[in-house]
C-alpha cells in the first residue's frame, strides 16, 4: 500500500467506531451518567477497575484528569499492569478469583459504585470483579464490547470458568463496539491485522460518561469538584481547594 494511506484507513476506523458509539450508545451512557451523578450527590466515590494490560489505561483515563471528576478512584492494581511484566499481567487477568481479591481489598460493598472496563469483557479478573462487587451489594457499570464477548469461543483460555460476559452481569452496560481481535487494518500479503481501537473507544465512552455526569449535576445546581490541569496557570491553587477532602479516601491519590 502507498505510504500514508494506512494512516488514512486508520483515521477512518477511529472516527467510525466513535461515531458508532455516539449513534447507538447514547442512552446507555446517559443511564450510567445518572447513576454516577447520584453517587456524587451523596459525596461517595466512583471506583473504576480496568483488569488487564491496556484496560488499565481506561481506568487511568478518567482518574486525576484535567476536566474530570475528583470523585473518581482508579483501582490501579500493579499485577494487572504491563509495567509489572506483560506476560505476568496477562496471567493475572486470566487467574480465577483474582478480581475478587482486588474488589475486596478496596472494601467495595453496599452503596458503592464500580465501573469495570475491559474491551473484551470475558477474562476472569473482569468477571470476578463484577460478580464480587455485586455480591457485596455494589452497583456495577460495565464497559466492554458486546460483539467481541458474544463471538469469542466459550473454550477460549482467556475466559472466566463460568463463560459469562461482562455485559450479562453488570447492572448498567455500555458497548464500546470493538471488533473481535481489536486490530482492524489489513495489509496486502501481511498475515495479522494492525491498528487497535480499544483505547480510543474506551476513552471516548468513559469521558462521555464523565462529562454527562457533570452536566446532569450542573443542571440541578450541583457543582461537583473537577480537576484543573496542574500545568495550567492557577491549577495547583484550584485543586488544593478540594484536595484534603479526597486525599484520605482515594488510595492512588
Amino acid at each position: 500500500m502507498q505510504e500514508g494511506s494506512v494512516m488514512d484507513l486508520y483515521r477512518k476506523e477511529v472516527f467510525g467506531i466513535i461515531q458508532d458509539i455516539h449513534d447507538h450508545e447514547k442512552e446507555r451512557i446517559l443511564a450510567a451518567a445518572h447513576v454516577m451523578a447520584e453517587q456524587i450527590k451523596k459525596d461517595r466515590l466512583i471506583y473504576i477497575f480496568g483488569p488487564g494490560g491496556h484496560s488499565n489505561l481506561a481506568a487511568m483515563e478518567i482518574f486525576f484528569r484535567a476536566g474530570g471528576l475528583m470523585h473518581v478512584s482508579a483501582m490501579l492494581n500493579q499485577d494487572t499492569m504491563l509495567s509489572a511484566g506483560a506476560l505476568k499481567s496477562m496471567q493475572a487477568e486470566r487467574l480465577p478469583g483474582y478480581g475478587r481479591i482486588v474488589v475486596n481489598d478496596y472494601r467495595i460493598g453496599r452503596g458503592d459504585l464500580l465501573i469495570v472496563v475491559n474491551a473484551y469483557g470475558i477474562n476472569s479478573a473482569t468477571i470476578d470483579a463484577a460478580l464480587q462487587a455485586k455480591e457485596n451489594g455494589a452497583v456495577v457499570i460495565g464497559v466492554s464490547s458486546h460483539e467481541h464477548a458474544n463471538n469469542c469461543p466459550k473454550e477460549h483460555p482467556a475466559r472466566h470458568p463460568s463463560k459469562q460476559n461482562l455485559h450479562e452481569i453488570a447492572d448498567y452496560t455500555v458497548d464500546c463496539k470493538v471488533k473481535v481481535g481489536d486490530a482492524v487494518i489489513e495489509l496486502p500479503g501481511f498475515e495479522q491485522k494492525i491498528g487497535a481501537l480499544s483505547t480510543f473507544a474506551n476513552a471516548y465512552v468513559l469521558n462521555c460518561m464523565v462529562i454527562e455526569t457533570i452536566n446532569i449535576l450542573n443542571n440541578e445546581g450541583v457543582k461537583p469538584p473537577v480537576w484543573m490541569s496542574g500545568n495550567a496557570p492557577g491549577g495547583d491553587d484550584w485543586n488544593n481547594r478540594f484536595m484534603q477532602g479526597f486525599r484520605d479516601k482515594i488510595r492512588c491519590l
